[in-house]
């Protein structure tokens, strides 16, 4: 748990209740976690932010101990979430960042609800329409899991929760550089209890995602809001302009590599406090 922070237990959709801390006061920030992560990951960031903003950290749909309904997971049907668990807590318009999967939702956010994401901030992701056209050739292999649970129903599933651990420690471990700063046993704990819901998540950004995300692209839909990405450097070694790649979908960008790990929000909470506050005073 985030302390100090309150939980809440919140209806969204129809049958569908995500759990949120709740800290601090002022204008507010919705806080979206990653892959294979929960709310908590942003625990130190949250704590600096509540000093002056309202703070909100919710587990998404399918993730921690928000409700896993079945379903397809497009991130435009998690941004909805978003947008009505915010709306619920007092807050008609607010900042959003997201890392990783979070970060996917966040952009969905941010295309279907210009009026009510004032900032947005997307850590360590590329647009899903982006990410596929990169991982072309050997250097696919990198994203091996997107195309492992972009499967059909079942195989997946099976295959993950034949060995959960080892496959979600898999990311925990290699995406870390500093694994001391990642409540490892936390995270798989809570992998374990939502392996249908995760795959459903990704299996979303190989099918409807695409679909969404390729219409938005051809009527011209962009990011109207100030927009700040964090990302590791990892054009040149894939063959990619991370930050002209963002400038096609975001006029007022900010655009900035990182030397912390995949999960920089544990790892480096300081530079992505900053990256944040700078981001709101736009």
């Amino acid at each position: 748990m985030i302390e100090n922070f309150t939980y809440h237990r919140v209806p969204v959709a129809d049958g569908v209740s995500l759990s949120a801390a709740v800290g601090g006061s002022g204008p507010a920030i919705v806080l979206l976690h990653g892959f294979p992560q929960t709310h908590l990951m942003w625990r130190h960031v949250a704590a600096d932010l509540a000093t002056d903003h309202t703070v909100i950290c919710p587990d998404l749909r399918g993730y921690g101990a928000s409700d896993k309904p079945a379903g397809t997971y497009s991130k435009r049907e998690m941004a909805a979430d978003i947008v009505a668990l915010a709306a619920a807590l007092g807050h008609e318009r607010f900042a959003l960042a997201g890392h990783d999967r979070g970060a996917l939702v966040a952009f969905r956010a941010g295309l279907d609800h210009p009026g009510t994401v004032t900032h947005l901030a997307c850590l360590d992701v590329l647009p899903t329409l982006d990410m596929w056209d990169v991982l072309r050739g050997t250097r696919a292999a990198v994203g091996w899991h997107l195309y492992l649970m972009a499967q059909p129903p079942g195989l997946p599933e099976t295959m993950i929760a034949a060995d959960p651990d080892t496959f979600f420690a898999h990311f925990l471990d290699q995406w870390a550089t500093d694994p001391l700063a990642i409540p490892r046993e936390v995270y798989l704990a809570a992998s374990r209890e939502a392996i249908p819901s995760i795959v459903a998540d990704y299996r979303a950004s190989a099918g409807v995602d695409v679909e969404h995300d390729t219409t938005s692209r051809a009527e011209g839909v962009r990011l109207a809001m100030p927009v700040t990405v964090v990302q590791q450097d990892w054009g040149a070694a894939l063959g990619y302009d991370a930050a002209a790649l963002w400038q096609a979908w975001a006029g007022d960008l900010r655009h900035h590599t990182t030397s912390a790990g995949h999960f920089m929000a544990e790892e480096a909470p300081a530079e992505i406090v900053r990256r944040l506050r700078e981001l709101l005073t736009r």
